[in-house]
């Protein structure tokens, strides 16, 4: 573990600590930390500075409903994990009538053939075991491959925009994701997670 590591773990830990204190300050020191990160996740959905604003307002209220009794164990995901739901929560409040258009409909639709997106999960023990299967698949690919689809199911972003950031042509990303939800919904039918 590097110097820096430590620092930020320790950091997070004191504003974690703040938030069970119920310090007034611990919204406003996890902002100044966290607030370009969580804005940046927030725009890579919603597109709308207005809206990737809000959402992030919002992430920072949601810590404070959450912790306590949450205890996070990295700071910085659990934050990122609470933008993302607002801004997919705001987006899909705003495109209501137009299903079917933007890239967050697009992804989701690509990612829901390989796992079903329609069907409640019964237990937490099967949305575990569909996590556990989906970390071990992202941890069995080369980290250009593991990062193209992060980009694309988690961030959203486009294929033009992962494209340009991964310095490849638009239908090599396509060919990429598409073989790699493939290889994700084999792992997941042997497991009968499909």
């Amino acid at each position: 573990m590097k110097a820096g590591d430590i620092s930020i773990m320790k950091e997070d830990y004191e504003l974690i600590e703040m938030f069970f204190s119920r310090s007034d300050e611990a919204i406003s020191h996890t902002a100044d930390k966290y607030n370009n990160y969580c804005y940046s996740i927030a725009y890579g959905i919603l597109k709308s500075h207005e809206d990737s604003e809000e959402c992030v307002n919002d992430t920072f209220m949601n810590a404070w409903n959450s912790i306590p009794p949450k205890r996070p164990d990295k700071l910085s995901c659990f934050l990122g994990k609470i933008t993302r739901n607002n801004a997919l929560n705001i987006y899909e409040k705003n495109h209501a009538a137009k299903r079917g258009k933007g890239q967050v409909s697009i992804a989701l639709s690509e990612l829901a053939e390989c796992v079903d997106m329609n069907s409640s999960i019964e237990s937490e023990n099967e949305r575990k075991e569909i996590r556990e299967v989906l970390n071990k698949f992202l941890r069995s690919q080369n980290e250009q491959r593991r990062n193209i689809f992060i980009q694309r199911y988690w961030y959203l972003l486009s294929i033009k925009e992962i494209a340009l950031q991964q310095d490849m042509n638009q239908n090599q990303i396509k060919s990429v994701l598409y073989q790699m939800r493939n290889e994700l919904k084999k792992r997941l039918q042997k497991e009968e997670l499909f």
